[in-house]
């Protein structure tokens, strides 16, 4: 009878287990431009062109000092406001390379990235998909219509090249699937995404001069097909002047069912 106990017991443990696992929320913290952070329901900690310390982030020195567990690092293309405060966060967390071989071996070889943290397993380019943490996470690696170099920390005389610019689709264990555009104009081919995965969450380019503006991004929204959709790289500075309100008005006109969410710097979305 003693051991029927601890055999249910024991089965009991690993459907609560499983249960808590699968109910677990994935986080989604926007840090300004284009840099966000998101944790898994595990646990697992990813950054995305992790530019904390950018202009319009006030408590950016100190989210980065905070930053202390990141297992992934991806970066879309090598251009500084990109690139960020990778290395530094690398170097401090031991956190894996996500990006396209040529990005990463300009990161290795021009901008001091610790070479151990980056392998075939982690890179990747346009059209394939990769999957890391022990199979949480799947990274599809999405084209951009945008430029990439990465530029040695000597100045604008030392500029390499970088391969071609990009975005991720991240899809995640018992969490959303999301959809980092990168830097990107509107393509048709955006179109092709929903036919392999439903995209939960759109993380959209809006700031115009540099990416897409909000027009063109709403646009880019119908394509997608995402459920909810988080304008970025946007007022970082006055030159990307695109708007939240903007992109909302052009999501309204073109009656675009998507949810709109805006977030502010520091702000954290809980998604189950």
């Amino acid at each position: 009878m003693e051991f029927l106990k601890k055999c249910l017991s024991l089965i009991l443990f690993f459907v609560l287990s499983v249960n808590l696992y699968a109910a677990g929320h994935t986080e989604i913290t926007w840090y300004g431009h284009a840099a966000f952070k998101i944790k898994t329901p595990t646990g697992k900690v990813m950054v995305i062109d992790p530019w904390l310390t950018n202009p319009a982030n006030q408590a950016g020195k100190d989210n980065l000092s905070k930053l202390n567990k990141v297992d992934l690092i991806l970066i879309t293309h090598g251009h500084a406001d990109h690139v960020g405060d990778s290395v530094e966060i690398a170097k401090k967390t031991a956190a894996r390379l996500v990006t396209t071989y040529d990005l990463g071996a300009a990161l290795v070889k021009y901008g001091g990235y610790p070479e151990k943290q980056v392998g075939y397993d982690t890179q990747g380019n346009t059209g394939g998909e990769i999957s890391l943490l022990d199979d949480e996470v799947k990274i599809a690696f999405i084209p951009a219509v945008h430029s990439s170099t990465f530029t040695e920390p000597h100045g604008i005389k030392h500029i390499r090249s970088s391969g071609n610019a990009g975005g991720f689709l991240i899809s995640i264990k018992n969490g959303p699937v999301i959809y980092h555009t990168g830097d990107t104009d509107l393509f048709s081919d955006m179109a092709l995404i929903p036919r392999f995965r439903k995209v939960d969450i759109m993380l959209a380019a809006i700031g115009d001069h540099f990416t897409m503006g909000p027009q063109r991004a709403a646009e880019a929204v119908k394509l997608v097909q995402p459920d909810i959709v988080i304008p970025m790289h946007f007022g970082t500075y006055p030159i990307l002047r695109g708007t939240p309100k903007a992109l909302e008005e052009a999501i309204k006109i073109k009656n675009i069912n998507v949810e709109i969410k805006v977030m502010k710097i520091g702000e954290t979305l809980n998604h189950k």
